[in-house]
């Protein structure tokens, strides 16, 4: 009798484990019909391409980037996107843009998609000294709107530490981005106020410094997960699945390493440097870079040009609301065409 029961609980054990797979199956294929359903899903099929070039930064780190559209003259838009994200993550601003009649220009930061791996170290300066390269290499003094979302926006910041912002650039936006104590504000790990000090090692070793590999293919759990920690609750499933194909292709030690260096960065000062209109956009909903970082980021720069909070959106503005996004950004390029007639001698 004993070994008849213990028979009758292999069976139901694996009746349950068949059962939580095929439930596992119907789940997959629910979340599969969603995104293929969502009014977004067509335009985010495919990322933007433009014409590759090749960019050789200070320490020898081949980065790759694309243009769009010829400058003629013109200012041209540098985009420079954040962490385990690629050029495509700009694919609907790049579209807006482009419909705008506007050139742009975007690059791969190092470690990330095309670029290469960094010769020396993924510390924040290195990110700056990447975009004096790209703007060096492939955009007419003083031409560019240079635009970041999160980390391109760090890195940005880390530019005008050390580089003169106004002989490349004439405006400038700081997208869902912070430039220090981003653990210390970070609303991703809701603890109570006796239980704060955990708050930096479990976002260091939990999330920022993981060095744990990422699934090969979404599911439904790191789908919810990833909508979670970095989307607003109207952020479509199509939206959602485009970030999370970027994240899942990052290595894991570049993951790592940009990630702690993010956790000690401290770049406030860097921000009296950035002597340009500049813009900064915060999502009502950001819980990796909450609002607060860009209202004293707005308090710093010698410059603003607006401070805008999305209601509704989360870290992902550029995905969750293009249009308001590319909407700013054609505002700067036409200030800085207009600054640049008003100074043109009179002919």
């Amino acid at each position: 009798m004993a070994g008849a029961g213990r028979s009758r609980a292999l069976i139901g054990a694996g009746i349950g484990a068949a059962g939580m797979a095929g439930a596992a199956v119907v789940a997959q294929r629910q979340l599969a019909r969603k995104i293929a359903a969502d009014p977004d899903a067509d335009r985010l099929r495919e990322p933007a391409q433009g014409e590759p070039v090749t960019v050789r930064s200070a320490d020898g780190t081949e980065i790759h980037a694309e243009r769009f559209g010829e400058a003629d003259g013109r200012p041209v838009t540098v985009l420079v996107h954040g962490w385990t994200e690629t050029i495509g993550y700009w694919t609907p601003v790049i579209q807006a843009l482009r419909a705008e009649g506007l050139p742009v220009l975007a690059y791969d930061l190092r470690g990330h998609g095309q670029s290469g791996r960094s010769a020396s170290d993924y510390a924040i300066p290195r990110f700056g000294e990447d975009l004096e390269a790209v703007l060096e290499q492939c955009v007419p003094e003083g031409g560019a709107v240079v635009a970041g979302h999160s980390l391109g926006a760090m890195s940005i910041a880390a530019w005008a530490e050390h580089f003169d912002v106004p002989r490349r650039a004439g405006a400038a936006a700081l997208m869902h981005t912070g430039v220090g104590e981003l653990i210390a504000e970070s609303l991703l790990v809701p603890l109570p106020k006796f239980a704060h000090a955990l708050r930096g090692p479990i976002a260091v070793r939990g999330f920022l410094g993981s060095r744990a590999p990422l699934p090969r293919f979404s599911t439904p759990i790191s789908h919810a997960m990833i909508r979670y920690a970095t989307f607003g609750a109207n952020a479509g499933p199509a939206q959602i699945a485009f970030f999370e194909r970027m994240l899942l292709a990052t290595p894991p030690d570049v993951r790592a390493d940009v990630g702690i260096a993010m956790s000690e960065m401290d770049l406030y000062e860097a921000l009296a440097n950035l002597t340009v209109p500049t813009a900064v956009v915060a999502g009502a909903r950001d819980r990796l870079t909450p609002p607060s970082h860009a209202r004293r980021i707005a308090e710093m720069l010698p410059e603003l040009h607006s401070l805008t909070e999305l209601e509704g959106v989360g870290h992902m503005g550029p995905l969750e609301a293009s249009h308001e996004i590319a909407g700013k950004l054609v505002e700067l390029v036409a200030l800085v065409r207009e600054r640049a007639g008003a100074a043109a001698p009179a002919g």
